[in-house]
């Protein structure tokens, strides 16, 4: 094209620096409304990873709300989410430093509502909620105690009155989620589940009656939907004190109610009912239940539902009329709809798109009028310097389409040699059960923008795509999901938008064991990049925390009764099969997969003369969040497949040390 410079792919120079992606992006989590005032979460690189509360107050106003020396974060699941709750100006919060509970009174000073931890005992707590008939505050809290290999999970509430001990208020199942009580006060709603089900695998809506002297839960409890193969999420009152859902019993995650005829405030008590369809859709209204607190609906004032779901990768927000079932479409400009909420007229969201970084949304429902209230990123370049994902379906095995997010490399400033085929990264989400984000990435045009392609794979067992499409990966971890990374490779090869001899893989967590397999037991990638990714099976089913302690009786088979099969499907016990280069980032305190998976493999190929490469990172867990290790793993990474495919970046990236760099061909 006139006017570009022609430059061999991977040199081209790029604005979307690495300093630029830390110093001018934060996080954003949770949302909250409370009367004319709307929080969020800050997740802020720049600050250690800091999660600040922040206030955007009726008047037009934003200023945060947790002061300096506190952090906003919870560990129970290790992975937290539902770290805060506000009422009436009153903040309740779970501080990451030493997981108490704290109570922040009209801006003032937090104090303390639950004990510090001892040497024998640690409370952590979780998906806060305010009752405010019997002014407590309802909270799932993790329990560990010493000489217990995995702590107790129960719901709790915590008296905000009068320093009292915490009151249990349902128990005996390995995890709950989602205490809420309904809006008259007389019964309490819930999630559990066990071992070795995940939440997305199956688990249990449940009723109780609820005393408010002493505030307990007694008499009858009723299990209104759920089961071993039900998976049930987000529920909650309506203001008309009718129980809402999310359940995937068709194959999608759709919503339902428990219908059980008129309610008479404040005598709602639980017993028998049925439940309804609101909206048979073939779409999702739900996420996986890896944090607490993602909610994807609210009731609006007009008796509506605000909601969002996904079809085919993309969200939207959506009116629902809950008699009719119709839904009508919101024009927004999102591709990505997070943590839903409505009050008051209002609604408050986070939308992202792949034009558009993540931002705080205040939207007038009356006037459709909307208001940014934050950006995760101040984005001032030139939009030529970005990809726009181009959504894709290829076979996969079985006959089956898998899909996928297609980055091609875009630089207005630059265009390949005649004839050439841009290099390609393979991304391999988390989860495995979690998928591909359409909003935008600027880890990912960091590469596009320098002239290499990225593809994000949805593979079997990412959610989005109903139930049957997740169920692919069932007893299969380590062979669909790296069979549907090397056939999107594949197809984009043939299809002449990737060099076939400079294909590599890299992914984080589930994803990074999927990278390893893909190396280890396929011939199609000629590089890969491991973010704390598993390369032992057997040591992750023995070592790990106890949320993720039976997820792989299901993705790989029950152990120690298949530990055959473990073995099998374990990189390090194969590292001979592994001869092109490979770089291995570790956060030294992860508590999800330690350390010494990373070690042992990057280990296994020093000694076989593999070039291999390992960055290891003090006080980072299971996903890094300060500035400065974002920074040097996303510069390291380019440099490594700068090494492995022989061009020369544009401007000066930090060397990382590549042992037996001398067999780079």
């Amino acid at each position: 094209m006139a006017g570009r410079t022609i430059a061999p792919y991977g040199s081209w120079k790029s604005p979307i620096t690495s300093d630029f992606i830390v110093s001018e992006s934060i996080g954003l989590q949770g949302t909250a409304l409370d009367g004319g005032d709307a929080y969020w979460l800050e997740m802020r690189p720049k600050e250690g990873g800091r999660v600040v509360l922040v206030k955007r107050s009726a008047d037009g106003r934003t200023s945060d709300v947790t002061p300096e020396g506190f952090n906003v974060r919870t560990r129970v699941h290790e992975y937290g989410g539902g770290a805060f709750a506000v009422d009436k100006g009153d903040v309740y919060f779970t501080n990451y430093r030493d997981q108490r509970l704290y109570v922040q009174k009209g801006g003032g000073t937090p104090e303390p509502l639950t004990p510090e931890k001892t040497d024998e005992k640690e409370f952590r707590f979780a998906d806060l909620t305010v009752d405010k008939w019997h002014n407590r505050l309802l909270a799932v809290c993790e329990m560990h105690v010493k000489g217990k290999p995995y702590p107790d999970n129960v719901i709790v509430a915590i008296q905000l009155a009068e320093k009292r001990d915490n009151i249990v208020l349902a128990q005996g199942y390995d995890f709950y989620s989602d205490p809420k009580v309904s809006p008259y006060g007389g019964s309490i709603s819930w999630l559990s589940w066990n071992h070795p089900n995940m939440p997305w695998d199956g688990c249990e809506l449940w009723e109780g009656e609820l005393y408010a002297q002493p505030a307990r839960v007694r008499g009858r409890q009723t299990q209104v939907a759920g089961g071993e193969d039900e998976s049930i999420y987000n529920p909650q009152w309506s203001p008309d004190g009718t129980l809402y859902f999310v359940s995937d019993r068709t194959g999608w995650w759709n919503l339902y109610r428990f219908r059980r005829g008129p309610v008479t405030p404040p005598s709602h008590r639980p017993g028998g009912g049925r439940v309804e369809p609101v909206c048979p859709m073939e779409a999702e209204f739900a996420l996986p239940q890896w944090v607490f607190g993602r909610p994807t609906y609210a009731f609006e004032d007009d008796g509506r539902i605000l909601c969002s779901y996904g079809k085919n990768g993309l969200w939207r927000l959506a009116h629902l009329d809950t008699e009719s079932g119709r839904i009508e479409n919101i024009d927004l400009p999102y591709t990505d709809v997070r943590f839903v909420k409505a009050a008051g007229g209002k609604a408050l969201f986070i939308g992202a798109s792949p034009s558009i970084a993540a931002e705080v949304v205040l939207l007038d429902l009356a006037t459709m009028k909307r208001e940014v209230l934050r950006k995760s990123a101040s984005v001032e370049i030139d939009r030529g310097y970005f990809s726009t994902p181009e959504p894709m379906e290829f076979p996969a095995e079985g006959g089956v389409a898998a899909h996928a997010l297609f980055y091609p490399p875009a630089n207005k400033d630059y265009e390949g040699p005649p004839g050439e085929l841009p290099p390609l990264v393979v991304r391999s989400h988390g989860g495995p059960t979690a998928a591909a984000s359409s909003s935008l990435n600027l880890s990912y045009q960091y590469f596009t923008s320098r002239g290499i392609a990225v593809v994000d794979v949805d593979y079997g067992g990412s959610t989005g795509y109903g139930r049957a499409y997740r169920k692919r990966l069932e007893g299969k971890w380590g062979i669909v999901d790296v069979d549907d990374c090397a056939n999107a490779a594949l197809y984009l090869a043939k299809a002449g938008r990737a060099n076939a001899n400079r294909l590599a893989i890299a992914g984080g967590s589930a994803g990074g064991y999927t990278t390893l397999c893909a190396l280890t037991f396929r011939n199609v990638f000629k590089a890969g990049a491991s973010y704390y990714g598993v390369s032992d099976a057997e040591a992750l089913a023995k070592e790990t925390h106890k949320f993720e302690s039976r997820y792989l009786d299901r993705l790989i088979g029950p152990y120690p009764a298949r530990q055959d099969v473990y073995v099998e499907r374990s990189p390090i016990h194969f590292a001979e099969r592994i001869s092109c280069p490979v770089i291995f980032f570790q956060g030294l305190d992860d508590k999800i997969v330690p350390p010494d998976q990373a070690e042992k493999m990057a280990a296994a190929l020093e000694a076989r003369g593999v070039p291999v490469a390992y960055i290891a990172f003090e006080g980072e867990r299971h996903g890094f969040v300060k500035a400065e290790n974002i920074k040097r793993s996303l510069d390291a990474e380019f440099y490594f497949y700068s090494r492995v495919f022989h061009f020369e970046p544009a401007d000066t990236v930090e060397p990382v040390l590549i042992k037996n760099a001398g067999r780079l061909k």
